[in-house]
């Protein structure tokens, strides 16, 4: 049996500067009809930033809706048309003020596909020097964290690292 939903109406509930959301009126596979909730996302980048072999580069970050600051891989949002690799290098140099002579593709998540369309790509960067520290996003306050990567997977199980792109892209190490 397929399980592929046919849309059927899409309504425009609210379009924002990152986020879209969508009321679907879909076809089930039974027949039946049903409505989604759709949040579009343009997509983003996450970084595993090694300052060396066994110390990554992290930020800590407020998040409001979690109203609390949390420890994450550096990351940000695609702009319209932008290649994730693109994205991946000017967030790096945003958020850390490095830049990488070496940046590998690890692979990709879907975040929330109940009802999100959000997709994060994952990339590596080593061999980082010095770019510029002054284009971080006006709205954005960081702290940078050299966090040692053996400890990542107790910070991970004890609660103090929850954001998902940075716990999915610990999978690729």
């Amino acid at each position: 049996m397929k399980f592929e939903e046919k849309t059927v109406d899409k309504k425009l509930l609210y379009k924002g500067k990152i986020i879209e959301l969508n009321l679907h009126r879909v076809k089930l596979p039974n027949g039946k009809e049903s409505s989604r909730e759709i949040v579009n996302h343009p997509g983003g980048v996450a970084i595993l930033t090694y300052k060396n072999d066994d110390t990554l580069i992290m930020v800590e970050q407020f998040r409001k809706p979690l109203e609390k600051t949390i420890l994450e891989i550096p990351a940000g949002k695609m702009e319209k048309g932008e290649k994730p690799e693109v994205c991946g290098r000017r967030e790096l140099e945003e958020e850390t003020g490095y830049k990488a002579k070496t940046f590998k593709y690890l692979g990709k998540i879907v975040t929330s596909p109940g009802f999100c369309d959000e997709v994060i790509y994952i990339y590596e960067a080593r061999d980082l020097y010095k770019g510029r520290n002054d284009i971080a996003d006006e709205d954005e306050f960081i702290n940078l964290k050299e966090i040692k990567t053996d400890k990542i997977k107790d910070m991970i199980k004890s609660g103090e690292i929850i954001d998902a792109k940075t716990v999915s892209s610990f999978m690729f190490i």
